[in-house]
């Protein structure tokens, strides 16, 4: 197009402008572009233009969680729970800024960094740790692990004394034969069943269960601190990739909340604790999580099975009719959840359980004593069954770890403890004609004489919280410890197989036998030996050693096959009938405690570990006692 000519008006451009008006009119227009493009940052969060020109930040795995704890009711009316042991990330990830950052409950660092796909799967790998599929991804906490093994009184594993000066010594020898019977299951497990969460070791296959929801590799994940205490470099090393490699946690299925939290996650717990390897706090909190809706109830006390699928929860069909959830279940989750929030920084893992509390203090307890059913829905007793055996047990000794576990500052704890062993001893307990001392089952003020295996466990839980009685106190209770410990004992050498029973009986002139088949059996159990450890640690009677010696020659008279160890139907038979199972908690519990039974004192030192009820090991407190202690 041909531009006219206009006297006296030369074009400075093609758009017939001169240079100090095309210089004013960019300088419009960039102010305008300016404005539009600044207003986008005040629009809304949810504004459509907004989110087709600004990408979209990357949600930090589990700060959802977190935020959702912070604005939780309870997380600000109610105190904060009793701290385990502190926590930080594994040697070598030391980070400058975390020496800034807020200090939250008594000093324990925390700190959050927004990192990229990229950063987190570069760390993942100069860390050890296999790349997280979607769901399992990086939980931002940091846990300053080389601190943590700092504050520990005793080295884990122990003064590791020169054992060349007695390479023969006798102790050292029998040490040597349960680790070699913990290699022994391992490796029939591997070759006939890794990745089952059992073996069967007659037909040389894998079991699942219907108990886990799902989960896989229960053996695996029990074994893991028992390896690593018995320093099977090898073995933890093969359990710890199929963790990182094949234990996968998006399963559908319905779960006990109470063995998926001691076996699963107190394993999982405890590995990492021992280890500092990320893996295995990540999958534990995410496996807490999935916990969580077992306890949408209305009093908070939670069923006992949870379903992974659609978050819905039920009471076990046997626990009167439906109605009732177990004292030994919802009571043995408080040292396992306080960890949880510890290494998360959720505060509702911890919340759930102080619940529970709450409710057991404010109901009426008969003559001081726990029945074993309550409604979760009700909260109240459905029926007046006392045990300290099956259905009661673990809820017990959780009070008294978790007061050691606290470094002694749990009050609620130790004083509800000492309060239901009163009762117990006044309700329940009693002593033979024999002169066996055993705790009786209390149904409505009428008692059963008899003792399950389980109870068994009781001789070492009472000399566990021996010391911290009441002074007066204090002597009686080792004596009771030992005298339960001894009836127990006398229940594996009143056997053909110098194995206990699943339960026995003190009447018609019988003490400490069964009186029935469907009572006779043995499944690798490990409270015996259990008890038979702790009172080692107290007293240092060599009684112990042997009895635990003869546990280790039972066992390989008894159980072992050609493909790992199996329980068996009679221990009154000098013919075993195997059942064909080795139990998870075998190598969890059995084992353990009788290798600690023939170590020092200072291999997973009390001073600074609890076992939870599967033997999982988790840490003492001993931040929380150096913080009261310096004023």
């Amino acid at each position: 197009m041909l531009m006219r000519k206009v006297p006296g008006f030369v074009p400075a451009s093609p758009w017939g402008l001169r240079l100090p008006q095309k210089f004013l009119f960019l300088l419009f227009l960039s102010g305008l572009i300016t404005l539009c493009f600044g207003a986008l940052f005040l629009l809304p969060k949810s504004s459509r233009l907004k989110r087709l020109f600004l990408a979209p930040r990357t949600p930090q795995p589990g700060l959802e969680a977190m935020a959702e704890a912070a604005s939780h009711p309870l997380a600000h009316e109610q105190e904060s729970p009793p701290n385990p042991a502190p926590a930080a990330p594994a040697p070598g990830k030391d980070d400058p800024s975390s020496q800034a950052t807020t200090r939250r409950r008594k000093g324990w660092l925390r700190r959050t960094h927004p990192t990229g796909p990229r950063e987190e799967a570069t760390a993942a790998r100069s860390s050890g740790v296999a790349a997280l599929r979607p769901q399992e991804e990086s939980i931002p906490f940091s846990f300053d692990f080389s601190a943590f093994r700092s504050r520990l009184r005793h080295p884990v594993l122990g003064t590791r004394g020169d054992e060349s000066k007695e390479p023969q010594s006798v102790v050292r020898t029998q040490r040597e034969k349960v680790k070699e019977m913990m290699q022994f299951a391992w490796q029939s497990y591997r070759r006939y069943a890794m990745g089952k969460n059992e073996l069967r070791p007659l037909t040389k296959d894998g079991y699942e269960g219907s108990m886990f929801g799902g989960l896989s590799g229960a053996t695996v994940i029990d074994s893991l601190d028992t390896l690593y205490l018995m320093e099977l470099k090898e073995e933890f090393q093969e359990a710890k990739a199929w963790v990182e490699e094949s234990f996968h946690l998006n399963v559908s299925g319905e779960a006990s909340l109470f063995e998926v939290n001691i076996r699963y996650i107190g394993g999982l717990l405890s590995a990492f604790y021992l280890t500092g390897e990320e893996v295995f706090r990540i999958k534990a909190i995410k496996l807490g999580e999935k916990l969580l809706p077992a306890f949408n109830t209305p009093t908070g006390i939670p069923k006992g099975v949870v379903n992974f699928k659609s978050g819905s929860n039920r009471s076990w069909g046997w626990a009167m009719a439906g109605s009732s959830s177990i004292l030994a279940e919802f009571g043995s989750l408080h040292l396992e959840f306080l960890h949880l929030t510890e290494l998360s920084g959720n505060q509702v893992f911890a919340e759930k359980v102080k619940n529970i509390r709450k409710v057991l203090k404010k109901i009426d307890k008969p003559f001081g004593l726990y029945p074993n059913f309550l409604s979760p829905v009700s909260g109240n007793w459905m029926q007046h069954h006392v045990s300290v055996g099956g259905l009661g047990d673990s809820f017990y000794e959780y009070l008294i770890k978790s007061w050691l576990m606290s470094a002694k500052t749990d009050m609620e704890a130790k004083d509800m403890y000492y309060e239901a062993l009163e009762a117990i001893e006044t309700h329940l307990l009693n002593v033979s004609p024999g002169g066996l001392t055993y705790i009786a089952e209390w149904r409505g003020g009428i008692l059963d004489h008899k003792m399950g295996h389980l109870a068994c466990f009781s001789g070492g839980m009472i000399a566990l919280g021996a010391e911290d009685a009441k002074e007066e106190k204090r002597a009686h209770y080792r004596e009771l410890a030992a005298q339960i410990t001894k009836t127990c004992h006398e229940s594996y050498a009143r056997s053909d197989t110098k194995l206990g029973p699943e339960a026995f009986w003190f009447n018609s002139g019988r003490e400490a036998v069964a009186t029935q088949l469907s009572e006779s059996y043995y499944i690798l159990r490990p409270e015996v030996v259990e008890s038979y450890m702790y009172l080692w640690r107290q007293t240092h009677d060599p009684i112990y050693r042997e009895w635990g010696w003869e546990v280790v020659m039972a066992l390989e008279k008894n159980c072992r096959t050609e493909a790992g160890f199996s329980g068996i139907h009679d221990v009154y038979s000098s013919i075993p009938n195997h059942d064909n199972k080795q139990q998870t908690f075998f190598l969890a519990e059995t084992l353990k405690y009788l290798y600690l039974l023939f170590s020092e004192d200072d291999v997973l030192s009390p001073e600074d570990w609890v076992f939870n009820t599967e033997a999982h090991p988790l840490p003492v407190n001993h931040l929380d006692s150096s913080s009261r202690a310096g004023g």
